[in-house]
């Protein structure tokens, strides 16, 4: 019988989620799997779904002319990548469940462990399916298509690690898929600036999840899980370093054919500092390492947005 209060039997540790999180502390016992589910308890992977959502949606103001990034946008893609992405999660590990319960990191997954059954899975995938498509139905006709043409690349993803070594080229297309949905909202278009802008977000998904993948690349190889990690070897902090200066110059160019101003490269240079500090700490044999590398992207992204942000406010403000 489900748990009704706060207190309960410990769970594992869940690989990636901070010890004595919220969800862990706090939350109710019963709500707990399936929060773990939804990786509630690690949010950067919510934040990595929203930040091309919010680029784009602040690069459109910035072509628009407007004095702010639409707030009633922004928060509409946080509200739809807080659930895209739990649902994105529930279906990788509903399609994961055998592999997941061979690997070390990831052993303890709800379902998995079995603290999720499978079809209490598929209705909590359902759920959460329902309010991104509530979030859709608010946008312009023309950012629904969008959108809904997402969802091929979304439910491909978990198979392509079994048949290639490159799976970071379609989770890069299925996250970067915001930085059509900003644009697309304010402008019922996709012109040459969002276009850039998602080149760019491809080729960076693609150098972070190269870092993230080399905390399992032992177990990987072992289940046969093919990556890029496992492909690109010693070769990594290289090619992630190429992938990143490609993503700021895709950037630098996105923000040319928006017309953007001073603020907004000011934001793209401390972005691209992050990421240069990225490449100098990472260390892939230092699983730890490359997990706080891979979450430092939230704050390079916040970066970037912040500059694109102001590029509408101050000239407002002047």
């Amino acid at each position: 019988m489900a748990l009704s209060s706060t207190e309960g039997p410990a769970a594992p540790h869940i690989a990636d989620a901070a010890r004595g999180n919220w969800v862990d502390s706090r939350a109710p016992a019963a709500l707990r799997p399936y929060l773990h589910l939804a990786r509630v308890d690690r949010p950067i992977g919510t934040w990595l779904l929203l930040l091309p959502c919010w680029w784009s949606t602040a690069l459109a103001a910035i072509a628009a002319g407007s004095s702010f990034p639409s707030p009633a946008l922004l928060a509409l893609f946080a509200i739809g990548s807080f659930a895209m992405r739990g649902a994105g999660c529930t279906w990788n590990d509903i399609l994961d469940r055998k592999i997941d319960g061979r690997v070390a990191r990831t052993r303890n997954r709800p379902i998995a462990s079995g603290a999720v059954s499978l079809p209490a899975a598929f209705a909590f995938l359902a759920a959460q399916c329902l309010v991104g498509l509530a979030v859709l139905l608010c946008l312009p006709r023309f950012a629904i298509v969008t959108g809904i043409a997402s969802l091929g690349v979304v439910a491909i993803y978990p198979f392509m690690k079994r048949i290639t070594s490159f799976p970071q080229v379609v989770l890069g297309i299925a996250f970067s898929w915001g930085a059509l949905m900003g644009w697309a909202s304010v402008f019922r278009a996709i012109e040459d600036p969002a276009l850039l802008l998602f080149a760019g977000c491809v080729v960076w998904v693609f150098a972070y999840d190269t870092i993230y993948a080399h905390q399992d690349k032992e177990d990987d190889a072992i289940v046969g899980v093919r990556s890029t990690a496992l492909y690109f070897g010693r070769k990594s902090a290289l090619v992630v370093g190429t992938c990143y200066t490609l993503t700021v110059v895709l950037f630098a160019l996105a923000l040319s054919a928006a017309g953007a101003g001073p603020f907004a490269y000011l934001g793209l240079g401390g972005f691209a500092l992050q990421l240069a500090w990225q490449v100098r700490a990472l260390d892939i044999d230092d699983p730890a390492r490359c997990l706080a590398v891979f979450k430092s992207n939230r704050d390079a992204g916040l970066i970037l947005f912040a500059g694109l942000a102001l590029d509408t406010i101050v000239p407002a403000l002047l």
